[in-house]
Order: C-alpha cells, then sequence, then structure tokens
C-alpha cells in the first residue's frame, strides 16, 4: 500500500511540475521580454550587416523596452555565428543579422555545416535589399551589358573580374552572369570590397559586381561605369541604368539583402512580436532615410515570405556551386 501511495504522490508532483512549468512559460512569452537581447552579427564591426545590426538595435531597443546587444561573432565566413544562433535556447532573446547571400550560399559553399540552414533556423523577415550593380573600367570599350558579353565572348580569360572574396554574394552573382551568358573571365578575389574597389578604380581589374551601397559613390563621381543592376525595377538612385532583366539576364529579381532570424523551435508569438517592432523600426524616420539615401529598398516582408526567398536563393546558388565547382578557401 505504501508503495502504490508513493507512486501516486510521485505522479501528482510529476504532473504538478508539468503543470508548473507550463504555466511559467506561458507567463515568460506573455510578458517577453523580460531582459536584454543579443542580436548576432557574424561578420566584423564596423560593415554593413553590422551598420544595419547597430541601426536596428538601437530601434528595437526602444520598442521591446529592452536592450537589443549586438554580438559579433566573426570567423568561417559567417557560419560560426550562425551556428551559435541555430544552436541558442528558442526563447526570443537570441537574433540573428545576416546577408541573404550568405546564408543561402554557405548551405552549399560548406559542404559539413554544423547545422541545417532551414531546420534550425526560422526566418522573420527581410530587412532591406540593396541591388548588386555590374560595373566595369571607364576604360573598357562597353556601355552595356551586352557589349561586356559579346567583348568577353571575343576575348576569353582575357577580362578579369573582382570581388570582395570567394564565396561572397558579389562573386556568387558574377559567377551567375558568366553561366548565363558564356561570358569566360578569370576571377580575381580580394579581401574585402574596399580593396577590390581600389584596385578595379586604379585599372588593375575590368570588370565588378558589388553591393550598390559600395559602388554608387565611385560610379557618381566617374571612376567606375555602371551597367546594370540587380532587382525586379531599376533603382531610383540611378533610373538610367537598366536591370540585369531587362538585358537578358535572369535570376536576380527577389530582394535579397539582410535579414534576421532567431531559432527554429521559437514560439510564433515572440517571431510575431519581434517582426511587429522591426517593421516599425523600419519605417522610423530616421532608419528610412538613411536607408534610402544608400540606394537601400525596404522590404519588411512577413516570415513566410522571406522563408520563401531563403529556399529559392538555396536552390539557385546550389546549382551554380554545383556548376561552377567553387569551393570555400
Amino acid at each position: 500500500m505504501k508503495v502504490v501511495l508513493h507512486r501516486h504522490v510521485l505522479a501528482r508532483c510529476v504532473l504538478g511540475a508539468c503543470f508548473a512549468a507550463a504555466v511559467s512559460g506561458a507567463y515568460a512569452q506573455q510578458n517577453y521580454p523580460t531582459r536584454p537581447v543579443r542580436l548576432i552579427v557574424p561578420l566584423a564591426p564596423g560593415g554593413p550587416s553590422d551598420i544595419l545590426a547597430r541601426t536596428m538595435a538601437q530601434k528595437m531597443t526602444e520598442g521591446l523596452k529592452q536592450t537589443v546587444v549586438v554580438d559579433n561573432r566573426t570567423g568561417a565566413g559567417g557560419t560560426i555565428g550562425t551556428d551559435i544562433a541555430a544552436k541558442s535556447p528558442a526563447d526570443g532573446y537570441t537574433m540573428l543579422l545576416i546577408g541573404v547571400a550568405t546564408l543561402t550560399i554557405n548551405a552549399s559553399l560548406y559542404p559539413k555545416l554544423p547545422y541545417d540552414t532551414l531546420k534550425d533556423l526560422t526566418p522573420v523577415t527581410i530587412l532591406a535589399a540593396a541591388p548588386y550593380m555590374l560595373t566595369v573600367h571607364p576604360s573598357l570599350p562597353v556601355k552595356t551589358a551586352k557589349q561586356l558579353i559579346a567583348l568577353a565572348k571575343a576575348r576569353p580569360k582575357e577580362l578579369n573580374y573582382a570581388s570582395g572574396g570567394t564565396g561572397t554574394g558579389p562573386q556568387m552573382a558574377m559567377e551567375l552572369v558568366i553561366l548565363q551568358t558564356g561570358m569566360s573571365m578569370t576571377h580575381i578575389p580580394y579581401k574585402g570590397t574596399g580593396p577590390a574597389l581600389t584596385e578595379m578604380i586604379a585599372g588593375q581589374v575590368q570588370v565588378g559586381m558589388f553591393n550598390m551601397i559600395a559602388a554608387l559613390p565611385v560610379v557618381q563621381s566617374g571612376r567606375l561605369r555602371a551597367l546594370s543592376v540587380s532587382g525586379a525595377r531599376r533603382s531610383s538612385k540611378v533610373p538610367d541604368i537598366p536591370t540585369l532583366a531587362e538585358d537578358g539576364i535572369r535570376g536576380f529579381e527577389d530582394p535579397v539583402g539582410h535579414m534576421i532570424v532567431v531559432p527554429a523551435a521559437t514560439p510564433k508569438n515572440i517571431v510575431a512580436r519581434l517582426h511587429q517592432e522591426m517593421i516599425k523600426a523600419l519605417q522610423s524616420a530616421d532608419v528610412k532615410s538613411r536607408l534610402e539615401q544608400e540606394g537601400a529598398e525596404i522590404i519588411g516582408n512577413t516570415p513566410e515570405q522571406a522563408a520563401a526567398i531563403v529556399r529559392t536563393e538555396i536552390e539557385k546558388w546550389a546549382k551554380v556551386i554545383r556548376e561552377t565547382g567553387i569551393r570555400a578557401n
């Protein structure tokens, strides 16, 4: 009888503990957040990702009434910081701000990732997107993408193109252009966009695909010539420059800028709260003005829309990596 009694008591204790935990969890979700929130950036301070993260952190701190702390976790092309975010508790207190290109290219570029991009992370929104800009040195006798394609085909392997590094978004974008058009160029990787632009301005490299935020000032000053931009429509900053699609080059229509993701099991109501605060931050006058001045387009799409773009981009870059044989350094 005593054993039976003990079993009943034990069962009641277990049920009571489970109930208390459930109530505690529900309370925590309803009152979220109750402590600071970490925003991981998997790249070094000072770059576009870091600058956007600090801008968003400041605005989201105001809305969440809790400090959003930027935490730079660099290394291995962004995979170290991404892994930390993927393995963090799914309680809404860890977010990751990352370039869509970085997230989706790494899914295929690194064959043994310690996380699953689709299973371990949940997109909240794509914040903003700046187009890629296909540029050439002014000495190159071309003024359109079609003229560049014709020249590169007539002079195979004679033209070089610069990038900020192997496996970066702009480099992969250029490889996609090459695949689609049949051009033949030699890739010259640099340690960052800055050095790549410097060498291209100096005439050491003839062609480059860059994020428009970085390329726009040197294009406007005449030091480089823009031929095309990515995106579904022309940029308001350079309305005379056609899109890649107008030049017959497909695969660059979706907005692929920076996004925020959270661990996959994060409760939906917390994801919704974070999404709400992100949209408010993006629509604030100072953030909106700053992004637009840099040539970026505010996106602020739904988690479902962002997830669909991630899946599409992973498939696209997996094909490019497979066909070009590009591997991480």
